[in-house]
């Protein structure tokens, strides 16, 4: 009888996941920080959804995310 070793191999090393976890939760905090500045009243306008934290910080945090990511499914451990 042949021994076979029933293997189970991972798509990506421990390094790997960590990098994508990593990245999952900055995508989250971009969303986070796009969230809320409505106004209750919709016949009242309100400026806050304007503002730097929804505008730029929040997009750029949401990309910085993807980055992270991306290097995560690319980073070759073996090297």
């Amino acid at each position: 009888m042949e021994n076979n070793e029933n293997k189970s191999d991972f798509l990506f090393e421990k390094v790997n996941y960590k990098i994508l976890l990593i990245g999952i939760a900055v995508i989250a905090l971009g969303f986070i920080l796009m969230s809320g500045g409505g106004s209750d009243d919709p016949k009242v306008f309100s400026d806050a959804i304007f503002d730097f934290r929804r505008i730029r910080l929040a997009p750029t945090v949401v990309l910085i995310g993807f980055g992270i990511t991306i290097y995560a499914i690319l980073k070759n451990p073996k090297k």
